[in-house]
């Protein structure tokens, strides 16, 4: 399962990466928050798997998904704002709201073990 979220938050970055790159420079400013945040969610996912601890792990995850919550919003913000953009930007935000979920659901579990196991 890391190996294939490394997969799909990587991909996340190189979609939004893409999108941003035909939109037009009047979205300059939010073009690159949703560039940086995007790429982050992968670079600290990366991170994630990493961690020396469970603690450790769930702590970075908390990090990948306030970056793509981020990421969302930003997406969302230009395609309220922009005129005639690709569905391709609609199929990344669905991409990016089940990335959410899997994190969210992650954490929930991860936490509710260590209260288990403790």
């Amino acid at each position: 399962m890391k190996e294939e979220l490394k997969r799909r938050t990587k991909s996340f970055a190189i979609d939004n990466f893409r999108l941003c790159r035909n939109l037009s420079n009047e979205f300059i400013d939010y073009k690159r928050q949703l560039i940086r945040c995007s790429s982050s969610v992968g670079a600290n996912y990366r991170a994630a798997c990493r961690a020396k601890s469970t603690k450790d792990f769930i702590n970075k995850l908390k990090i990948v998904e306030e970056e793509l919550d981020e990421a969302l919003f930003f997406n969302e913000i230009i395609t309220e704002l922009a005129e005639n953009l690709e569905p391709k930007w609609k199929e990344v935000h669905k991409e990016g709201d089940y990335l959410l979920a899997i994190l969210v659901k992650s954490i929930t579990t991860l936490k509710n073990n260590q209260t288990h196991n403790s």
